[in-house]
């Protein structure tokens, strides 16, 4: 912040900005600076590595009981409710649907806080009760099936040769005095039930956390909008087709369980392949065949022939006197320069001859912008830097995925179309014989402006007309 006010007081010019776009409101002050990072030498210094996610387990993330109720509370913070999403992609699933349309987002951490209780009870019996009498309490409380399926697609990529019953000899956690130690007690694996599909399992939930963690934040998104974050989440996973990556995996599965279990000494020899040759009638390919070799000899003949030709210096001196005669008599009916063209020319030399000659000892860079009046040089200057700056947060916006994008967007096309009027007004304040230099300055301006706004009309048009569909009920 230091480095930043520091930077506002050297430079007026920036500070003017900073006083049109952050105190009215346009822009916030991390978007206005974010455009300048490499002014910020030392404040974000540690910005380009991005920060990844936390090690603590969702697990140890206990429920607080002040001691005089039974009342629970869960503290979920936007990194807790960011780790969730990454690691359950069923609570992610059913963000998605559930909120807004089925219940607020307060009565959807609710009964996700409640499900964690119950989990945390190690009642399977009780959990299952409540299963029953709530199908969205369910969700929660069994098996994550997302997480199931993925399991399964990586036990494909193992190597089929791979013998993994040969380590379950070194399992001892069914053994007494064994197993894992979890909130101070120890699991011991239990014969099967029908209640384990509302079990816990620590290694799973060890494996799962680690693998998120290792993946790191897969997207850039603000935390605190949970509902952006649950988009972000869905948009990041469209991009992954497990279909086409399931079908090679099993080809490539086949290929090396094919490769391993072959025997040599039955295997036919490996030879390169070979085209066949297919000829329907034989007289054809030979006469072909002759043709060619044929019209190869002949023109092999005609090549070594050389072709001598001579003219003696007379014939051709004569020759060239009497093209020049016709030319001086007739004249040359196709010009190589047109008379118009070469007229044009030669006034444009002729005219900056002589304005060269009355420029002498003056400067002759001298721009439009000189010979506009200051207050009004200023103000060009002024406006032109404050559209570039609203354009380039403009662009960048797109495409609009968030409603922080959107509002960020209305907020800039507004201050945009404010300055439509002002640079009339600076044409119409200049006097007559400058009018026209002052509109080329701000043709540009209001091009780039107009373009702009075709974009955002454009933009909007498609995107009310997605949302009418998806309202519809088509997608």
């Amino acid at each position: 912040m230091v480095q930043r006010i520091k930077l506002l007081q050297d430079d007026s010019e920036l500070a003017k900005l900073h006083q049109q776009l952050v105190i009215p409101g346009i822009l916030t002050e991390n978007e206005f600076w974010a455009t300048r990072k490499k002014l910020l030498t030392g404040e974000n210094r540690s910005s380009h590595q991005r920060a990844g996610l936390k090690s603590a387990m969702l697990s140890v993330i206990t429920p607080q009981n002040d001691g005089r109720s039974n009342k629970v509370t869960f503290n979920l913070t936007p990194e807790i409710i960011h780790q969730i999403f990454a690691e359950k992609p069923v609570v992610h699933q059913a963000f998605l649907k559930m909120v807004p349309k089925r219940m607020t987002e307060t009565e959807f951490w609710n009964k996700y806080c409640r499900a964690e209780y119950l989990h945390s009870t190690r009642n399977a019996v009780a959990a299952a009760a409540e299963a029953a009498e709530d199908e969205d309490l369910a969700t929660f409380l069994k098996q994550d099936d997302i997480l199931t399926n993925e399991a399964r697609r990586k036990i494909r990529k193992v190597d089929p040769t791979l013998d993994m019953e040969a380590d379950q000899g070194d399992d001892y956690t069914h053994l007494p005095d064994h197993g894992i130690s979890r909130d101070g007690i120890k699991e011991i694996p239990e014969p099967p039930t029908h209640y384990d599909q509302y079990k816990r399992n620590f290694l799973q939930d060890l494996n799962r956390h680690a693998e998120v963690v290792l993946d790191g934040r897969t997207i850039d998104v603000e935390l605190g909008d949970t509902k952006s974050l649950a988009e972000a989440f869905a948009r990041s996973k469209q991009d992954t087709s497990n279909e086409i990556s399931d079908v090679n995996n099993n080809q490539e599965r086949f290929n090396r369980a094919s490769k391993m279990t072959e025997i040599e000494d039955l295997q036919a020899p490996h030879e390169p392949p070979v085209a066949p040759l297919s000829i329907k009638d034989p007289r054809d390919y030979f006469y072909s065949q002759q043709a060619n070799a044929l019209k190869t000899l002949g023109d092999t003949t005609s090549g070594a022939r050389s072709v001598n030709r001579h003219i003696q210096t007379q014939e051709a001196y004569t020759c060239m006197r009497e093209s020049l005669s016709d030319i001086i008599s007739v004249g040359l009916h196709d010009s190589m320069i047109k008379p118009e063209v070469a007229l044009k020319v030669l006034n444009g030399l002729t005219h900056n001859i002589s304005s060269t000659k009355y420029n002498l000892g003056t400067n002759n860079r001298e721009t439009i912008l000189d010979q506009l009046p200051s207050m009004t040089r200023d103000q060009l200057l002024n406006h032109w830097t404050s559209i570039q700056e609203l354009l380039k947060h403009f662009w960048s916006s797109y495409p609009i995925k968030v409603d922080y994008l959107a509002t960020k967007v209305n907020k800039l096309k507004d201050a945009m179309q404010h300055i439509y009027p002002k640079l009339q007004e600076i044409k119409e304040s200049v006097p007559s014989d400058l009018r026209h230099q002052v509109s080329l300055l701000v043709q540009p301006m209001v091009q780039a402006l107009d373009a702009a706004f075709a974009h955002y009309d454009t933009d909007l048009q498609k995107r009310m007309a997605k949302s009418g569909s998806k309202a519809n009920g088509r997608v």
